[in-house]
């Protein structure tokens, strides 16, 4: 049976790669996701949009994910990378560089066949409260919820096309992306968790601001539906930390596509393991650190 590891937002902490790479060598995978929010917090800002891309992915990750390659030889699993939205696009070279040697397979916005599935990379989220928005793009249309930054606003690390950040939606993605394919087959790595899903609940209370209502789920109408009409087989998803504590639950199914998030709010790695001809029977870990 083919086994999957799922991590997602560890957003540099070197103890969370070190207990997976120890976790790896333990009992390799056949194939592990990276799920976006990999790189520490405040590698790029406003002030500093052309930071380079050195010292993280090509220092760490690159040497270790190549330590590890050459450890396990034919037993290293099939790697396959997105960014998220706290990372930005600015080390999208380093990424695709290591890609081209095999150290494993970025793929935003991008399919890939592997063994006899597909796999997905989408990177997007939906609005977020923060300046940097290299990966945030309208959902459905052009709303954005209170207290968030439109895609127009914010700044980006890598230069934009206006019309992009203007009229570009998560919507209109998912439909070119998966065209006319069968999912039945499908695997979908996103950094964002479906809308009003057990993978998607913020903290806070409800309430209004300037009379508007707040929303308390953050993730993606656009990926539900699509969920919903299109039925992938497996999702995952990270960016809401704080969800599976929420409502308790690190996985959901919706219709007959099993979502599960890797995404965590405490100090631990979240380990997800999966296999793909039997989702049913995938299991969460928390790895102390």
């Amino acid at each position: 049976m083919t086994t999957c590891y799922f991590v997602s937002d560890l957003h540099g902490h070197v103890r969370r790669y070190t207990r997976l790479f120890e976790a790896i060598l333990s009992d390799p995978p056949d194939a592990l996701f990276l799920g976006g929010d990999l790189l520490p917090h405040g590698l790029v800002s406003k002030s500093r949009p052309a930071v380079t891309r050195a010292d993280f992915v090509d220092d760490f990750l690159v040497v270790e994910f190549s330590r590890l390659q050459e450890a396990l030889q034919d037993a290293y699993p099939r790697i396959f990378v997105i960014l998220g939205n706290d990372d930005g696009r600015w080390p999208e070279v380093a990424f695709e560089e290591a890609s081209s040697r095999g150290i494993w397979q970025y793929i935003p916005n991008d399919k890939v066949r592997w063994r006899e599935f597909l796999v997905y990379g989408y990177a997007y989220v939906p609005p977020t409260p923060f300046q940097l928005k290299d990966w945030d793009r309208y959902d459905v249309s052009r709303f954005v919820d209170p207290g968030s930054i439109s895609p127009e606003e914010g700044f980006y690390s890598v230069p934009v096309p206006e019309n992009v950040k203007r009229y570009a939606t998560i919507q209109k993605d998912l439909e070119r992306l998966a065209g006319l394919e069968s999912l039945e087959r499908a695997l979908f790595l996103f950094h964002t968790p479906p809308y009003q899903s057990n993978l998607d609940r913020l903290s806070g209370h409800p309430g209004t601001i300037d009379h508007v209502p707040v929303d308390l789920h953050g993730g993606s109408i656009a990926v539900k539906r699509f969920i919903e009409t299109r039925q992938p087989l497996i999702t995952l998803h990270g960016h809401i930390h704080e969800s599976p504590r929420i409502t308790g639950s690190w996985k959901d199914r919706i219709g007959r596509t099993y979502a599960f998030s890797a995404a965590h709010d405490g100090p631990e790695l979240a380990l997800v393991r999966f296999s793909p001809e039997d989702p049913g029977s995938s299991t969460r870990e928390l790895l102390h650190v």
